[in-house]
Protein backbone atom coordinates (compact mmCIF):
# COMPACT_ATOMS: atom_id res chain seq x y z
CA UNK A 1 0.00 0.00 0.00
CA UNK A 2 1.27 3.48 -0.87
CA UNK A 3 1.26 5.70 2.24
CA UNK A 4 1.59 9.47 1.97
CA UNK A 5 3.34 10.76 5.10
CA UNK A 6 2.82 14.46 5.79
CA UNK A 7 5.13 15.42 8.68
CA UNK A 8 7.42 18.46 9.09
CA UNK A 9 9.55 17.09 11.95
CA UNK A 10 12.46 15.23 10.26
CA UNK A 11 13.10 12.97 13.26
CA UNK A 12 9.48 11.85 13.55
CA UNK A 13 9.22 11.49 9.77
CA UNK A 14 12.24 9.17 9.72
CA UNK A 15 10.82 6.98 12.50
CA UNK A 16 7.45 6.79 10.77
CA UNK A 17 8.99 6.01 7.40
CA UNK A 18 11.06 3.18 8.89
CA UNK A 19 8.10 1.62 10.76
CA UNK A 20 5.74 1.92 7.78
CA UNK A 21 8.26 0.32 5.43
CA UNK A 22 8.86 -2.44 7.98
CA UNK A 23 5.10 -3.10 7.85
CA UNK A 24 5.36 -3.59 4.09
CA UNK A 25 4.16 -0.20 2.87
CA UNK A 26 5.60 2.06 0.20
CA UNK A 27 6.15 5.52 1.70
CA UNK A 28 6.22 8.94 0.05
CA UNK A 29 6.94 11.98 2.23
CA UNK A 30 6.35 15.69 2.26
CA UNK A 31 6.77 18.28 5.00
CA UNK A 32 4.22 20.71 3.57
CA UNK A 33 0.48 20.76 3.06
CA UNK A 34 0.12 22.11 -0.47
CA UNK A 35 2.16 19.32 -2.09
CA UNK A 36 0.25 16.83 0.11
CA UNK A 37 -3.06 17.84 -1.46
CA UNK A 38 -1.67 17.09 -4.92
CA UNK A 39 0.06 13.87 -3.87
CA UNK A 40 -3.01 12.44 -2.10
CA UNK A 41 -4.61 11.53 -5.43
CA UNK A 42 -2.00 8.82 -6.00
CA UNK A 43 -1.87 7.52 -2.41
CA UNK A 44 -3.72 4.63 -0.79
CA UNK A 45 -3.48 6.12 2.72
CA UNK A 46 -2.55 9.49 4.24
CA UNK A 47 -0.89 10.03 7.64
CA UNK A 48 -1.28 13.74 8.29
CA UNK A 49 0.12 16.18 10.87
CA UNK A 50 -1.85 19.32 11.72
CA UNK A 51 0.95 21.78 12.44
CA UNK A 52 2.52 22.23 9.00
CA UNK A 53 4.65 25.22 7.94
CA UNK A 54 2.65 26.32 4.91
CA UNK A 55 -0.91 25.11 5.48
CA UNK A 56 -2.97 23.90 8.44
CA UNK A 57 -3.50 20.13 8.42
CA UNK A 58 -7.24 20.62 8.82
CA UNK A 59 -7.26 22.62 5.58
CA UNK A 60 -5.23 19.88 3.91
CA UNK A 61 -7.81 17.28 4.91
CA UNK A 62 -10.65 19.53 3.75
CA UNK A 63 -8.97 19.98 0.35
CA UNK A 64 -8.29 16.24 -0.03
CA UNK A 65 -11.92 15.41 0.75
CA UNK A 66 -13.12 17.61 -2.12
CA UNK A 67 -11.77 15.09 -4.63
CA UNK A 68 -10.80 11.88 -2.83
CA UNK A 69 -12.06 9.30 -0.33
CA UNK A 70 -8.51 8.12 0.46
CA UNK A 71 -8.28 7.12 4.16
CA UNK A 72 -6.77 9.90 6.31
CA UNK A 73 -5.33 9.49 9.81
CA UNK A 74 -4.31 12.58 11.78
CA UNK A 75 -1.10 12.08 13.77
CA UNK A 76 -0.47 15.21 15.80
CA UNK A 77 0.66 16.70 19.10
CA UNK A 78 -2.70 18.43 19.52
CA UNK A 79 -4.54 16.48 22.19
CA UNK A 80 -7.57 18.67 22.87
CA UNK A 81 -10.97 17.04 22.35
CA UNK A 82 -12.10 19.88 20.08
CA UNK A 83 -9.19 19.16 17.70
CA UNK A 84 -10.18 15.48 17.48
CA UNK A 85 -13.80 16.43 16.84
CA UNK A 86 -12.87 18.92 14.12
CA UNK A 87 -10.55 16.42 12.43
CA UNK A 88 -13.17 13.70 12.34
CA UNK A 89 -15.89 16.06 11.19
CA UNK A 90 -13.68 17.13 8.28
CA UNK A 91 -13.68 13.53 7.08
CA UNK A 92 -10.60 11.99 8.71
CA UNK A 93 -10.90 8.29 9.46
CA UNK A 94 -8.95 8.38 12.72
CA UNK A 95 -6.98 10.66 15.05
CA UNK A 96 -3.85 9.76 17.03
CA UNK A 97 -1.94 11.97 19.44
CA UNK A 98 1.83 12.18 19.83
CA UNK A 99 3.74 10.53 21.43
CA UNK A 100 2.53 7.40 19.71
CA UNK A 101 3.17 3.69 19.41
CA UNK A 102 4.37 2.58 15.97
CA UNK A 103 2.66 -0.78 16.55
CA UNK A 104 -0.66 0.90 17.30
CA UNK A 105 -0.27 3.13 14.24
CA UNK A 106 0.34 0.09 12.00
CA UNK A 107 -2.69 -1.66 13.51
CA UNK A 108 -4.92 1.36 12.97
CA UNK A 109 -3.79 1.74 9.36
CA UNK A 110 -4.57 -1.91 8.76
CA UNK A 111 -8.02 -1.65 10.35
CA UNK A 112 -8.94 1.56 8.52
CA UNK A 113 -7.78 0.13 5.19
CA UNK A 114 -9.87 -2.98 5.75
CA UNK A 115 -12.96 -0.87 6.49
CA UNK A 116 -12.27 1.35 3.49
CA UNK A 117 -12.05 -1.66 1.21
CA UNK A 118 -15.45 -2.80 2.45
CA UNK A 119 -17.23 0.49 1.88
CA UNK A 120 -20.18 0.10 -0.49
CA UNK A 121 -19.05 2.26 -3.41
CA UNK A 122 -22.33 1.59 -5.22
CA UNK A 123 -25.72 1.03 -3.62
CA UNK A 124 -26.10 -2.59 -2.61
CA UNK A 125 -22.43 -3.53 -2.97
CA UNK A 126 -20.98 -5.34 0.05
CA UNK A 127 -17.36 -6.46 0.39
CA UNK A 128 -16.35 -8.70 3.31
CA UNK A 129 -12.57 -8.55 3.53
CA UNK A 130 -12.32 -11.22 6.23
CA UNK A 131 -14.36 -13.76 4.26
CA UNK A 132 -13.20 -12.60 0.81
CA UNK A 133 -16.83 -12.55 -0.30
CA UNK A 134 -18.78 -9.95 -2.23
CA UNK A 135 -22.39 -9.39 -3.15
CA UNK A 136 -24.58 -6.81 -4.82
CA UNK A 137 -28.24 -6.27 -3.99
CA UNK A 138 -28.14 -9.46 -1.94
CA UNK A 139 -26.80 -11.50 -4.86
CA UNK A 140 -23.46 -13.29 -4.23
CA UNK A 141 -20.92 -12.45 -6.92
CA UNK A 142 -18.85 -15.63 -6.58
CA UNK A 143 -15.51 -13.89 -7.02
CA UNK A 144 -12.12 -15.54 -7.01
CA UNK A 145 -9.55 -14.23 -4.52
CA UNK A 146 -7.87 -12.19 -7.26
CA UNK A 147 -11.18 -10.78 -8.50
CA UNK A 148 -12.08 -9.81 -4.94
CA UNK A 149 -8.76 -8.02 -4.42
CA UNK A 150 -9.17 -6.30 -7.77
CA UNK A 151 -12.68 -5.08 -6.94
CA UNK A 152 -11.64 -4.00 -3.43
CA UNK A 153 -8.73 -2.01 -4.88
CA UNK A 154 -10.90 -0.10 -7.35
CA UNK A 155 -13.96 0.34 -5.12
CA UNK A 156 -12.00 1.70 -2.15
CA UNK A 157 -11.33 4.94 -4.06
CA UNK A 158 -14.17 5.66 -6.49
CA UNK A 159 -13.16 8.01 -9.29
CA UNK A 160 -9.43 7.40 -8.94
CA UNK A 161 -7.72 6.08 -12.06
CA UNK A 162 -5.50 3.06 -11.38
CA UNK A 163 -2.83 2.12 -13.90
CA UNK A 164 -2.44 -1.55 -14.73
CA UNK A 165 0.86 -1.55 -12.83
CA UNK A 166 -0.83 -0.22 -9.69
CA UNK A 167 -3.58 -2.83 -10.00
CA UNK A 168 -0.99 -5.58 -10.35
CA UNK A 169 0.69 -4.38 -7.14
CA UNK A 170 -2.64 -4.39 -5.26
CA UNK A 171 -4.34 -7.53 -6.54
CA UNK A 172 -1.38 -9.78 -7.36
CA UNK A 173 0.68 -9.34 -4.22
CA UNK A 174 2.19 -12.81 -4.44
CA UNK A 175 3.81 -11.98 -7.77
CA UNK A 176 3.98 -14.68 -10.41
CA UNK A 177 3.86 -14.42 -14.17
CA UNK A 178 1.29 -11.70 -14.80
CA UNK A 179 1.02 -9.02 -17.48
CA UNK A 180 -1.22 -6.13 -18.45
CA UNK A 181 -3.33 -8.61 -20.41
CA UNK A 182 -3.88 -10.55 -17.18
CA UNK A 183 -5.43 -7.43 -15.65
CA UNK A 184 -7.62 -6.87 -18.72
CA UNK A 185 -8.86 -10.48 -18.64
CA UNK A 186 -9.81 -10.28 -14.96
CA UNK A 187 -11.52 -6.91 -15.48
CA UNK A 188 -13.60 -8.50 -18.27
CA UNK A 189 -14.59 -11.39 -15.98
CA UNK A 190 -15.37 -9.03 -13.11
CA UNK A 191 -17.59 -6.85 -15.31
CA UNK A 192 -19.65 -9.89 -16.28
CA UNK A 193 -20.21 -10.79 -12.65
CA UNK A 194 -21.14 -7.20 -11.72
CA UNK A 195 -23.56 -6.88 -14.64
CA UNK A 196 -25.93 -5.10 -15.09
CA UNK A 197 -24.01 -2.60 -12.94
CA UNK A 198 -21.54 -0.95 -15.33
CA UNK A 199 -19.27 0.59 -12.70
CA UNK A 200 -15.76 -0.19 -13.98
CA UNK A 201 -14.69 2.33 -16.60
CA UNK A 202 -11.76 1.99 -18.99
CA UNK A 203 -9.55 5.09 -19.18
CA UNK A 204 -7.91 4.67 -22.56
CA UNK A 205 -4.13 4.57 -22.44
CA UNK A 206 -4.04 4.72 -18.63
CA UNK A 207 -6.03 2.01 -16.83
CA UNK A 208 -9.33 1.64 -14.99
CA UNK A 209 -11.47 3.45 -12.46
CA UNK A 210 -14.55 2.65 -10.41
CA UNK A 211 -17.47 4.97 -11.10
CA UNK A 212 -20.43 4.61 -8.71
Amino acid sequence: MRVLLVEDDPGIADVLEYSLKAAGHEVVKTAQGKPAVRMASSADFVVLDIGLPDMDGFDVCRAIRKSSDVPVLFLTSRTEEIDRVVGLELGADDYMAKPFSTRELAARIKAISRRAAARPAVPGLVLDRDAFSAGIDGRPLGLSRTEFDLLACLAAQPGRVFTREQILDQAWRDGGCVTDRTVDAHIKSLRKKLSPSDCIETVRGVGYRFQP
